[in-house]
């Protein structure tokens, strides 16, 4: 186990509630500030979204070769709700691969998991069961609070159609985002431990980081404060496990 560095962060939140900017205001930052002060390392990330966007794009191309699309029906929805979980499994599968290559990976690296869930396809309790063994051995969780409103309102701000497979500048249709996300059962989830979650048997730490207020797209100081207070908080929990 490392020392001073998380070794796997899952960064999970409503879409839109600010997680890929945390991470790229995290990669501009010098290395040896990000290590002091929020515990992370050399890093890497894995987020779903890329994945289940190639499963958009591949489904488009079969309709055009006039084959049955795959994954997702013409109305953008997934055909099958355990798809969902099958990114998680993808997920995991893809942190096996970064790691096994490279004896005492996490001594210098942390990885950042990222992906939204809503109620509508078994919300995070359903996406948590699905991490494997060794991600919830090594895993904090960084939950970003914001409201469903605000979440529609970013949404709606950061969409450019003419990047829309960008981790930046993706976007949902309201009414999609409505039926996906609005619903969300991280209260619930969490109401009976404030600190630990236990996924398969895994006591996992958890902490907030409210964004109600939108202090990630600035991507100022004010973001850096009040990540550093809740990774602060987080590695408390996780060195107390």
């Amino acid at each position: 186990m490392s020392h001073d560095i998380f070794e796997v962060i899952i960064l999970v939140a409503r879409p839109a509630a600010g997680k890929s900017e945390i991470i790229d205001y995290l990669k501009r930052m010098a290395p040896e500030e990000r290590r002091a002060r929020f515990h992370v390392g050399q890093f890497s990330e894995i987020d779903d979204f890329p994945m289940l966007w190639t499963w958009f794009e591949e489904d488009a191309i079969l309709t055009q070769m006039g084959h049955p699309r795959l994954h997702t029906t013409p109305d953008g929805y997934f055909r099958h709700p355990w798809l969902w979980h099958l990114l998680i499994r993808r997920i995991c599968l893809e942190y096996d691969k970064q790691v096994r290559d490279a004896p005492g990976y996490h001594r210098q690296h942390t990885i950042i998991i990222e992906f939204a869930r809503g109620s509508e396809h078994g919300g995070f309790a359903a996406a948590f069961e699905h991490l494997s063994e060794a991600v919830l051995q090594r895993a904090a969780i960084l939950y970003l609070n914001v409201s469903f409103e605000e979440s529609l309102r970013k949404n709606r701000t950061r969409f450019n159609p003419n990047r829309a497979d960008s981790i930046l500048e993706h976007g949902l249709p309201d009414a999609k985002l409505e039926r996906l996300y609005r619903d969300n059962d991280w209260a619930e989830l969490t109401a009976a431990d404030p600190d630990y979650l236990t996924i398969n048997g895994q006591r996992v730490p958890y902490a907030v980081f409210e964004n109600e207020d939108d202090v990630t797209t600035g991507r100022g100081e004010a973001l850096g404060r009040r990540l550093e207070a809740a990774l602060k908080r987080l590695w408390a929990l996780r060195q107390a496990r």
